[in-house]
């Protein structure tokens, strides 16, 4: 990092004293949130107070308020729900439930206050924010305090953290639970699928969203499911008959199952609520389908937080207490969200009043508006949808007479199949034929390569692995074979799905243009590999199915050491030289030292881990987790670092290793991945339309310049197509890494909640954004 960081300096806690509560319905990876800001609160030198049973606690008092250390919230980084528990108040509606919590804080200088609940919870927050100071008063006129203390606790400033699995809350792109929520979903939906298809049955699945559809869309984007019912966007008139039509037709595909989904909150264009039940008789009076109704109620809510909601709930609490350190009597209360891949500041009502725009919104029969209102993310969800799940009939479609050929490079990466069925699809819906292409480049040369219709990739969103089959083996020595091949079957565009190969892959296919002129086509890579080491895009697909795989071995090891003595594990992690799934991986299962390439260690930093982890141990803290990328050091293998702990800890600790190995590879892709491969992959594939047609000229395709050879990669905030020439810069080439990689900036994090001093650099954050003005193509987060 070239600038110094904004830290220690400005924003000492010293003084200051920060409550946390949580409240309302619970979520998945709340726990992660209360983890941070209690361990970064501490860190900066404030105290914390645990306020138990929200918003009834701080009324409560006594008991309920408690301060705590560092060790309260150990090991509860991977428990579901919520430790301090979530309760509703009606005392708190009350401005007498309201003077009794702010008696409360001020007994013990809580001026500082961290919510962590949905938007009913936070504008109860931000209104007791408002009335602080006239509260105060009434307390000193009524002698419960004294003038001094009205001074002393003048201002009272709140930071919110959006905790609901719904994804209901406008201006984040996902709030803490919703990532684990469809985990929940993704699973039962798969259990599902096998027992249908068995007996030929359709099944209606009912999720959760009483006022919001992002669960039902999304499960239904990432399991390919052939209706899906939301409240933004009810049917239009005469939908029974349409959905009918349609399950008919794919059972005449030879589809033995049918899939629907339908949010709780579901509602046609008059208003009047869907029911899955309403949907079950429906299919079973006119098709006489054998039909089940599955309600996943409470299931959603349950269990282990996924990778992604323990690191966007770490990353949120960390953020939070910064919010609150800098905040100041003018200070607006905030939410800390997160846009796209970066952490922002918005005020608290503006994005309550979004919120409740959208309901005004669906209540007035403005879908479309609602829609709009729900995001960017929410609309491109929508849109793909409604792409890849109804085909055409042929008649309808145009003819583009150009053949695409898509194929998988590298290893293996779960998603990848999602992301050739979205290519395939949306490539027949542009009027283009399709042709998959087995065993990636080698395939290629050896004339692997067959037409593959819509129906062929029915139900591939749930598959690992790669089912085109995928190779590492560059093109460089088989040039003229591929050449051949392309001329052959006359193809007039290429998609590549792979890892850092694919990459070298392009480079290789668009040096070689001058000598073939069957390489002056289009060309775009989507970026898909466990390892996440692509120049060009912040994630891959398949890492997140990766860090969630390593998340959990991370927890069943943690969990095998109960009740036995002391014992610290050292894991070793995949990732070629790139350290991310090292590091994110340590920060989702709460590991004590991550060790990677990019971050060059001696042996005096392994000794002072190793007096660090001892110390730990002399506490309450009985088990410590070291990860370890495969490439971080040649010297410092996963055995060294293993007899050194060994060695070291006598006494206090002892030791076990595992290499977690293919295990990273394999497994049925994360709804993050599923989701992303088909978003950014029917993205990937309109982009080789619009080059098509660009340079398409005297009745056929040549494209010779740079911005022909793409890569479709994710950036910050937005999907960017970069030309793979222009990558180059950006690329180490013998570690097979990017040069700069954004995630790095996290590392400090997993220090910090590991009790580590170290300089966090926070001049990214900070900045208090407005609603309206986020950035319209904000993409990833939500996938």
């Amino acid at each position: 990092m070239d600038h110094q960081p904004k830290f220690f300096e400005n924003l000492s806690g010293a003084g200051k004293a920060i409550g946390v509560l949580t409240s309302g319905g619970d979520a998945q990876g709340m726990n992660a949130a209360v983890r941070a800001v209690v361990r970064m609160g501490i860190y900066v030198n404030a105290k914390v107070y645990f306020i138990y049973e929200g918003y009834q606690g701080m009324v409560d008092g006594g008991d309920n308020i408690v301060e705590v250390s560092w060790e309260s919230v150990s090991s509860i980084l991977q428990v579901g729900g919520t430790v301090i528990g979530s309760a509703r108040c009606k005392s708190f509606r009350t401005r007498e439930g309201r003077l009794q919590a702010a008696f409360n804080l001020v007994q013990r200088g809580i001026t500082n206050l961290c919510v962590i609940g949905g938007d009913g919870s936070l504008t109860g927050a931000n209104l007791f924010r408002e009335e602080w100071s006239g509260l105060l008063e009434e307390l000193a006129q009524k002698g419960k305090i004294d003038a001094e203390a009205v001074k002393k606790y003048a201002y009272l400033n709140i930071v919110g953290m959006v905790g609901s699995i719904d994804n209901d809350f406008c201006g984040t792109d996902m709030t803490i639970g919703t990532d684990s929520a469809l985990h929940r979903i993704i699973e039962v939906v798969d259990a599902i699928m096998t027992t249908a298809q068995s007996h030929q049955r359709t099944f209606v699945l009912e999720v959760m969203g009483r006022h919001c559809g992002y669960l039902a869309l999304v499960s239904a984007l990432a399991c390919g499911a052939d209706w899906v019912f939301i409240p933004e966007y009810p049917p239009e008139e005469g939908w029974e008959d349409s959905m009918c039509v349609k399950l008919s037709e794919n059972r005449a595909r030879k589809k033995r199952l049918n899939i629907i989904i339908v949010a709780e909150g579901a509602i046609d264009c008059h208003n009047k609520p869907i029911t899955s039940e309403k949907v079950k008789d429906l299919v079973v009076q006119r098709l006489g389908f054998d039909t089940r109704v599955t309600i996943l109620g409470h299931v959603q809510r349950g269990g282990t937080p996924s990778a992604f909601d323990r690191i966007l709930a770490s990353r949120m609490g960390v953020e939070a207490v910064l919010a609150l350190l800098e905040a100041t009597p003018a200070t607006p209360a905030c939410v800390v969200s997160l846009s796209g891949n970066q952490a922002v500041r918005l005020p608290l009502m503006e994005c309550v009043q979004m919120t409740q725009e959208v309901q005004k919104a669906m209540d007035e029969g403005r879908f479309l508006e609602a829609v709009r209102l729900r995001g960017r993310s929410f609309e491109n969800n929508l849109n793909t949808y409604k792409l890849l799940s109804h085909k055409k009939p042929d008649a309808e479609l145009p003819k583009s007479n150009f053949n695409v050929a898509v194929l998988n490079v590298g290893a293996p990466a779960a998603g990848m199949n999602a992301a050739v069925r979205a290519a395939v699809r949306v490539g027949i819906t542009e009027g283009h034929k399709i042709f998959a292409v087995i065993d990636g480049f080698e395939g290629f040369a050896r004339g692997k390569i067959k037409e593959i219709s819509w129906g062929d990739v029915g139900g591939w969103t749930g598959q690992g692995g790669s089912i085109l089959g995928t190779k590492r083996t560059l093109p460089a020595k088989y040039l003229e074979k591929i050449a051949d091949q392309m001329r052959t079957n006359n193809i007039n565009a290429l998609m590549v799905i792979g890892g850092f190969e694919a990459y070298l892959g392009l480079l290789e296919l668009s040096a070689a243009r001058e000598k073939y002129d069957e390489f002056c086509v289009p060309m775009v890579m989507v970026p898909a590999t466990v390892s996440n080491n692509v120049p060009g895009s912040d994630f891959s697909i398949g890492a997140d199915t990766a860090l969630n795989t390593i998340t959990d071995t991370c927890d069943r090891i943690k969990q095998s050491a109960s009740g036995t003595k002391r014992r610290v594990f050292i894991i070793e992690t995949m990732g070629g030289y790139c350290g991310y799934l090292a590091n994110m991986g340590a920060l989702a299962a709460g590991a004590d030292a991550a060790y990677i390439f990019e971050e060059q260690f001696d042996i005096r930093e392994l000794q002072a881990n190793v007096e660090h982890l001892t110390e730990k141990m002399k506490t309450s803290i009985q088990r410590g987790l070291v990860l370890r990328n495969e490439n971080c050091n040649e010297n410092y293998t996963t055995d060294f670092i293993y007899q050194l702990y060994s060695e070291e800890g006598k006494g206090v600790f002892d030791c076990r290793k595992n290499v977690l190995g293919h295990m990273q590879q394999g497994g049925a892709p994360s709804p993050f991945d599923r989701n992303f491969g088909t978003k950014i992959s029917a993205k990937a594939m309109q982009w080789i339309s619009k080059k098509l047609k660009e340079t398409y000229r005297k009745g056929k395709v040549f494209a010779n310049t740079d911005d022909s050879v793409c890569l479709l990669g994710i950036r910050r905030r937005n999907l960017v197509f970069q030309p793979v020439a222009e990558l180059k810069s950006e690329t180490d080439f013998v570690h097979r890494i990017p040069r700069e990689q954004w995630w790095l900036k996290l590392r400090p994090l997993m220090k910090i909640l590991a009790k580590y001093k170290t300089s966090y650099d926070v001049s990214d954050s900070g900045q208090l954004e407005h609603v309206a003005m986020l950035p319209k193509e904000a993409e990833t987060g939500a996938i």
